[in-house]
């Protein structure tokens, strides 16, 4: 067999591997996945008619800013799904099993890859998860044709891919599990400083570049005018450029953590 051939078969068979401890233990992706479903259950019906208020210049409208703050929380619901592939990696790191495939002849970057497309399948299918119980709720989107949609299931599938490259590296360079969990939590707190649930331009001052200068907010900017029909503007192409910079990123920094002899 050929050595792409080899790296094909030992991927997929990694990728099987991870799939099987999802379903084996679910616990980790259900808590990981329930926080987004919470946050969007209390921000509709708690606040939404304020936070609507505000949005519509005085017209209370829970349903306006449930569409607002969706691809927000799709966004946040891959932050989290990728805290569990930092978990993941780490246990394999820790519990001494790429040690022990690090002496059979497996292609070496098949660990890492089937960590990859496993995670990013679970964030599209909690993405989908997440979708449906804002569809049932009341989100609609109307006006999106289907060239908008695909390009929002793009960009939803090219930030899984970059957030878990990130991740992955993350969990190699934890000591542990949980050391994993507490360095990914950033994956989960950069979108509820973004413009998720608030315009940037109605945040103070001081806050705004904080909010602007980072990659979930052009992310979100695009994935809602994408959504809703609203401005995209530059939005777009920060929006790649972020995804394809950590995506290269998080590719080079794993394997060079993944490739150091160990100690």
């Amino acid at each position: 067999m050929s050595s792409l051939s080899l790296a094909v078969r030992d991927s997929s068979t990694m990728l099987r591997r991870n799939l099987l401890h999802v379903r084996r233990y679910p616990s980790l992706t259900l808590n990981l996945l329930l926080s987004p479903v919470v946050l969007l259950l209390l921000f509709v019906y708690i606040f939404g008619d304020v936070m609507g208020a505000g949005l519509n210049a005085g017209g209370a409208d829970r349903s306006e800013y449930l569409s607002y703050i969706l691809p927000g929380i799709l966004l946040l619901t891959i932050g989290g799904t990728t805290i569990g592939t930092a978990v993941s990696v780490a246990m394999d790191m820790t519990e001494g099993i790429i040690a022990r495939f690090r002496t059979m002849a497996v292609h070496r970057g098949s660990v890492l890859i089937g960590h990859v497309i496993g995670s990013v399948l679970q964030c599209l299918m909690s993405v989908v998860l997440v979708g449906a119980v804002a569809v049932a709720i009341g989100f609609r989107s109307t006006d999106a044709t289907a060239l908008e949609w695909s390009l929002a299931v793009g960009l939803l599938t090219l930030v899984s891919l970059a957030l878990t490259w990130i991740a992955v590296g993350m969990g190699l360079i934890s000591p542990n599990p949980e050391g994993a969990s507490n360095n990914a939590m950033p994956l989960m707190v950069l979108p509820l400083i973004s413009s998720a649930f608030v315009p940037v331009d109605a945040m103070p001052g001081w806050f705004q570049p904080i909010a602007e200068y980072q990659p979930f907010t052009p992310a979100i900017e695009t994935l809602r005018g994408l959504l809703l029909g609203t401005e995209i503007g530059h939005n777009g192409w920060l929006a790649v450029a972020w995804c394809v910079g950590l995506a290269v990123l998080g590719y080079v920094w794993s394997k060079s953590l993944f490739n150091r002899e160990p100690k």
